[in-house]
């Protein structure tokens, strides 16, 4: 299969190509030429989630440099917990924050690690791979990428808009893992990403790739866990089940939707949005228009103009977005307090706020008498925003393992201003 950019200014590219540049040269993001189909049926024989996304990705990665190495990719990267909890009447919550940065970022970057390292040859220069991140990205790929032979990573993230433990995780590897905290928004570091990836001479000087939803190689696997639970629980039910995905940048709402498109019993999909309203106001019917960013308590979702929109809107180019069984909806910090505070009290459960994202447009729907199957993406271990969680549950949150050991790290995070030229100068230093 080939890859072709949302701009339709460049040649069709390889797996392999897609993979290794992030982003096309025309400045689209790669989208395959085709789908693949599939029925619950067809997975039957699938019992954990490499298993799921071995048979769903190979069309994919047909006669590509990896084919014969997706089994192996697949399990290495993608064999972590992935319970789909029971969380009321035919209510389920998707736990994706089971992985070693506590996020369900770890799926897609481990997995983007793995494709990159088999790509890479032995006689090729260093590949520097950058990534802005609005808190949680960045951490996963530092951790993919960490001590990996071959490999700098350049993670750019807002000062101050990330909680202080998500602020330590990207700061915290060292090595050959370059962390900057820059001057503005989640959107100025997304600029100076995309900036650096658009100019053709410094890619091939830093051979550059991303590691932000724009790649490809982050979509994919994505795709698969959504497969994976809702073939399983159409198993179990026999009816189709609407997502509730926590956003931002789009891009895990995306591979949720292609999901549905490729064949699984899929209904709805919902997009849970904090106070940045950007996709809200486009599916209540006004244009799209991305704006700057808001700081909110879901600070991974602080997104005013997700980059993803442009292949979410390539997908239903021959048809119209807003009638295409999407929807979004917009909660403010005052909703995600009480809502943390109201599952806690209620369930004893405890979320982060950007699941509390969703479960607050859950709710919405119950009353408002949805009474459809829903499955709930639950995006990021609360542990990681103690600062909110803790005074409104009133107890404290005790940190997973894997990030208990991060916190012991020592952590460094340099200054930057979020200016092109002030990141052109800065990358000087590496440049051959």
């Amino acid at each position: 299969m080939n890859f072709i950019s949302t701009r339709d200014q460049t040649a069709p590219a390889t797996l392999a190509t897609a993979l290794r540049a992030g982003l096309a040269p025309d400045g689209g993001l790669y989208v395959p030429e085709s789908l693949p189909a599939f029925s619950p049926a067809d997975l039957a024989g699938c019992s954990d989630l490499p298993a799921t996304a071995e048979q769903v990705l190979a069309d994919f990665f047909a006669d590509s440099e990896l084919t014969d190495e997706l089994a192996t990719i697949c399990r290495e990267a993608l064999d972590l917990p992935l319970p789909l909890t029971g969380i009321g009447p035919y209510t389920w919550m998707l736990e994706l924050h089971h992985g070693p940065t506590a996020a369900f970022k770890d799926f897609a970057a481990r997995f983007l690690a793995a494709c990159l390292q088999r790509l890479r040859k032995e006689d090729e220069p260093e590949q520097t791979v950058i990534v802005a991140t609005s808190g949680d990205t960045g951490a996963a790929v530092a951790a993919a990428f960490h001590r990996r032979p071959g490999f700098r990573v350049v993670i750019l993230y807002p000062d101050g808009r990330v909680s202080e433990r998500q602020a330590h995780q990207l700061g915290c590897f060292g090595d050959n893992i370059t962390t900057f905290r820059v001057d503005g928004d989640f959107d100025t570091c997304q600029r100076l990403a995309k900036w650096a990836l658009g100019d053709a001479d410094l890619a091939r000087q830093l051979a550059l790739t991303s590691a932000n939803s724009i790649s490809i190689g982050r979509l994919l696997p994505q795709i698969a866990y959504f497969v994976h639970a809702t073939a399983a629980l159409w198993r179990s039910i026999e009816q189709p089940v609407d997502v509730i995905v926590p956003t931002g940048n789009l891009g895990n709402a995306l591979a949720a939707i292609l999901a549905r498109e490729i064949g699984l019993p899929i209904g709805e999909v919902v997009l849970a949005t904090n106070a940045n309203r950007t996709l809200p106001d486009f599916f209540s019917g006004q244009r799209y228009r991305g704006r700057p960013g808001i700081r909110t308590l879901a600070n991974a979702m602080d997104v005013g103009d997700p980059s993803n929109f442009e292949r979410l809107a390539w997908f239903f180019r021959d048809r119209d977005l807003r009638d295409a069984g999407i929807d979004a909806d917009t909660v403010d910090d005052d909703t995600i307090r009480s809502t943390i505070k109201t599952v806690f009290d209620g369930e004893g459960r405890v979320i982060c706020p950007h699941t509390a994202c969703a479960m607050a447009v859950l709710a919405r729907r119950r009353e408002a008498g949805n009474r459809q199957p829903t499955v709930i993406a639950a995006t990021a271990h609360p542990a990681k925003f103690d600062s909110v969680v803790e005074p409104l549950i009133g107890r404290s949150v005790a940190l997973p393992p894997a990030l208990a050991e991060l916190m012991e790290r020592p952590s460094r995070a340099e200054a930057l201003e979020g200016s092109i030229e002030a990141f052109r100068e800065r990358l000087k230093a590496w440049q051959r």
